[in-house]
């Protein structure tokens, strides 16, 4: 695998790369930078990652 480009949000917040037996996750945009330099086993689990430390960052309004 080359590296690859992920997105969320349809805004490209990093990279991942082979390292290893792994995918190593380069942030580039600093609200995912947490992130940054961990390894994952996919490209979606790099993405649930992101979405869950979104969420937990900024969750929705209890009366919405």
């Amino acid at each position: 695998m080359k590296k690859q480009v992920i997105e969320y949000a349809g805004v490209p917040v990093g990279i991942v790369i082979p390292d290893e037996d792994r995918l190593k996750f380069i942030a580039v945009k600093f609200h995912v930078h947490d992130l940054d330099e961990q390894r994952f086993r996919s490209p979606d689990e790099v993405r649930l990652a992101i979405h869950d430390l979104m969420t937990r960052r900024h969750p929705k309004p209890l009366h919405a």
